[in-house]
């Protein structure tokens, strides 16, 4: 079988694999604060270009959700998200497990639009009875989003400033930041992503590291003895060294973007492969993930060789997402265009 099932159905990169096995018999403080992480935290800061960010490397994607947001919040806020938000659909309530309420606002192919931002605030403070609301503490968008779609840098300026208006810090979820960064058609830098949001991590998991995520605090200070608080969340790897060896592999000579690019470009032949034989796109994503509307008959065929998944309906099509990733063959691409 060949999946397009995921982005994390692989180990990791082959250069993480050979550092760690260099590295095995060295002896390195725990809990993040080793050697390998001080370098791996100078090198996002470099491609960043924020010397004095505070870096902090957590063990994956939700327990970072949960953990930045807990922190961020005080107990009578919620997060604002859109309703396909990641941490509105696909967290199974670790947010709200966390004591704050996820607040949705409409999306649309995944984002959030700047002015129905506005609009909801606007509308909360002239709401006489507000104080016996959840208030909104913090903005909450993902790059690339659920739908595999990226925010143009003047959609991101405009949300930043609604934020900056109300002084709400902006997290972006960058669980597939590589994927969004590399995308056709990104306009945005990691250095100027960077100074559109107060936080936001570079995703590992499902960019080539076996586990990790890089948590930059950007427009903002990390809050105080957030150590404690992502220890708090079970988010603390003991061996924090794992972390560092991967992230310092990762951003050596632009890896990780180099990775992120590979799956881009087989992303987008397998949608150009898609649309030149008729099938519907149901979003239009420019980044690993696809979202293609297949009939039965065709997905019974595909399933006998292909694994990918089924989302949710639409009509009488499913809606079926395809996803590439740094490990993606070309042949394993080859095979599913001939396929269909």
């Amino acid at each position: 079988m060949i999946s397009f099932e995921s982005d994390y159905n692989n180990g990791c990169h082959e250069s993480i694999l050979k550092r760690l096995i260099e590295t095995n018999d060295e002896r390195a403080t725990g809990y993040g604060l080793d050697d390998f992480c001080n370098a791996a935290r100078d090198k996002v800061r470099a491609a960043c270009e924020m010397p004095d960010a505070d870096v902090f490397f957590l063990v994956g994607g939700t327990q970072t959700n949960a953990t930045v947001i807990d922190a961020l919040l005080r107990g009578y806020q919620g997060v604002l998200s859109v309703e396909t938000g990641h941490i509105n659909v696909h967290e199974s309530g670790a947010i709200e497990f966390g004591g704050h309420k996820v607040l949705a606002l409409p999306s649309h192919d995944g984002k959030m639009d700047a002015g129905e931002l506005q609009q909801w605030l606007e509308a909360f403070y002239g709401d006489i009875a507000y104080e016996h609301m959840v208030f909104p503490g913090m903005v909450y968008i993902t790059f690339a989003t659920e739908m595999g779609t990226i925010y143009s840098r003047a959609e991101l300026e405009a949300i930043y400033d609604v934020c900056k208006h109300y002084e709400l810090p902006l997290f972006i979820d960058g669980a597939r930041l590589g994927y969004g960064l590399m995308a056709e058609g990104c306009d945005v830098t990691l250095p100027q992503l960077a100074r559109l949001c107060d936080v936001f991590y570079l995703g590992g998991t499902k960019c080539g590291a076996l586990c990790g995520e890089a948590v930059v605090f950007s427009g903002m200070k990390a809050p105080a003895h957030f150590f404690t608080t992502v220890k708090q969340h079970g988010a603390l790897m003991a061996k924090g060294r794992l972390l560092g060896i991967q992230f310092d592999t990762l951003m050596e000579d632009g890896l990780y973007f180099k990775i992120a690019r590979h799956a881009v470009d087989q992303a987008m032949r397998l949608r150009d492969a898609f649309i030149a034989k008729g099938y519907k796109m149901y979003s239009n994503s420019p980044t690993n993930q696809l979202f293609v509307l297949l009939d039965d008959e065709t997905i019974q065929r595909l399933e006998k060789d292909f694994v990918f998944e089924q989302w949710f309906p639409v009509g009488d099509m499913m809606n079926c997402r395809f996803v590439t990733s740094w490990a993606t063959r070309p042949e394993d691409v080859d095979a599913l265009i001939a396929a269909l």
